[in-house]
């Protein structure tokens, strides 16, 4: 039997939103969508205010959860906010990251969000020895969105070396004890372990994607068999770019190129590539991601917390990148404003307004973060697509007053993810009215970041 949702205004592409919208779904599928429905049918579920389709989170770390409210006062640099994430890291197991991630991707639900890549590099016990089952994490993770009741693509990540060493005869560090529960010791081990992964991982709503870390943790020759590796398999590719300048001025020394340019070089970009921040870029570095046809992901809120910078989004799209966001280190979770961060800083580093129009900040949030993480028929609100769509309420005071005309710029650049009314996945509500339909979200994070914090 079909369910049909009625929109009081729905975004199907465009600058606008149209009015008295009906999502037919069958399964975990729209089968039909048709304006013109001034009021609702008797057997439709009522979507007050306006839907989009679900939003994406391209870039989650979600352990970094614990680290809010924890890291944010006083000074440093993202090196010395790395200190203190690794402390976090070093408490987790397999059963705690569950609860901790459950909880995570729960808020994530709340915030309107249905697909979250979640770029997982805690692979092993401390002091790096696997665990019985070299997947543990892996496996908690999948578990942890499926309870969530979010699509998930786990991006398992390659982590070989603990950054850079100018000087030394490979031109990098052996791993530092804190990062040792990261490596698997070679690409070879890692393609191992992931196979395994890739063959335990069932149902509709989870795959896995490959990472690699960083140019700084993992060296040319192993980006490449891992970039080959994933592109036979047709897997998303997602790796760190770029974030900070130091790293670019030691790349540069070891191996006289950006990293960028060590990726392209690898063979590592193409349109199934994601670079995560992409912040500190040359204009030939812009060129060739542009011409790749990679995505990059920008993560304002983090970028902005840990004093990044704020990359170059509009001479990327210019060169033919295309943009999407993530929360990463979840300093807050609400992809609109990641969104909207991408225009407001376009606008600071231009003094320019209207850089990036509505309605591909929209894009950003929702389409481009699915395909990002190979979910190529989800992100639109469109038969044959997904069945995965969220509703923002408009009666909140940060939205009152707003007339249909602008309601979709009104939502982009002013609402918030408590405006998040309903949340619909593969055809199941996971948010009614406000609320996770099964998951006490503000509790199961206290607790589970309790135990995270303090063992």
């Amino acid at each position: 039997m079909r369910d049909r949702y009625w929109c009081e205004l729905a975004w199907l592409g465009g600058p606008r939103a149209t009015p008295g919208v009906l999502i037919e779904v069958d399964g975990d599928r729209i089968v039909e969508v048709s304006p013109g429905h001034a009021s609702p049918p008797r057997d439709a579920i009522e979507l007050p205010g306006l839907t989009l389709p679900a939003l994406a989170n391209a870039h989650s770390h979600a352990f970094h959860r614990a680290l809010r409210g924890r890291t944010h006062g006083g000074g440093g640099t993202f090196w010395t906010w790395r200190d203190l994430m690794y402390g976090v890291a070093a408490n987790l197991d397999p059963q705690n990251y569950y609860r901790l991630a459950r909880a995570a991707f729960a808020e994530m639900a709340l915030a309107g969000i249905g697909v979250v890549g979640e770029f997982h590099y805690v692979h092993h016990r401390p002091g790096g020895d696997p665990y019985d089952d070299p997947n543990a994490f892996g496996a908690s993770l999948v578990a942890a969105a499926r309870d969530a009741g979010v699509r998930l693509t786990l991006l398992d990540t390659l982590y070989l070396h603990g950054g850079f060493a100018p000087g030394s005869g490979s031109g990098y560090a052996p791993l530092l004890p804190e990062q040792a529960r990261f490596g698997d010791g070679s690409v070879q081990a890692w393609i191992r372990r992931v196979e395994d992964l890739r063959a335990s991982v069932r149902g509709p709503g989870a795959r896995v994607g490959a990472a690699v870390h960083s140019v700084r943790a993992v060296d040319p020759a192993s980006i490449g068999m891992a970039a080959r590796w994933a592109r036979e398999r047709a897997m998303p590719l997602h790796v760190h770019v770029s974030e900070q300048p130091a790293e670019n001025e030691a790349c540069l020394e070891v191996h006289g190129r950006t990293p960028t340019a060590v990726l392209a070089g690898a063979g590592a970009l193409g349109p199934d590539t994601t670079l995560v921040h992409t912040t500190h870029l040359s204009r030939e570095d812009i060129g060739v991601i542009g011409g790749a046809g990679a995505h990059c992901c920008i993560c304002p809120t983090t970028e902005r917390d840990l004093a990044d910078g704020i990359g170059p989004s509009q001479s990327l799209v210019r060169a033919g990148a295309t943009l999407c966001a993530g929360s990463d280190s979840h300093a807050v979770i609400d992809i609109l404003e990641e969104a909207r961060a991408v225009e407001l800083g376009a606008r600071v580093l231009t003094n320019r307004r209207g850089v990036h129009p509505t309605e591909t900040l929209a894009d950003i949030a929702t389409i481009n973060g699915y395909r990002s993480l190979g979910w190529k028929d989800g992100g639109a609100i469109s038969p044959g697509c997904l069945a995965d769509f969220t509703s923002i309420g408009l009666d909140s005071v940060r939205l009152a007053g707003i007339d249909t005309p602008n309601v979709l710029d009104a939502v982009i650049f002013a609402a918030s993810s408590t405006d998040v009314h309903n949340l619909v996945v593969g055809g199941r509500p996971v948010v009614v009215g406000g609320t996770h339909v099964s998951v006490d979200v503000a509790s199961e994070l206290d607790s589970a970041i309790a135990k995270v914090v303090a063992a």
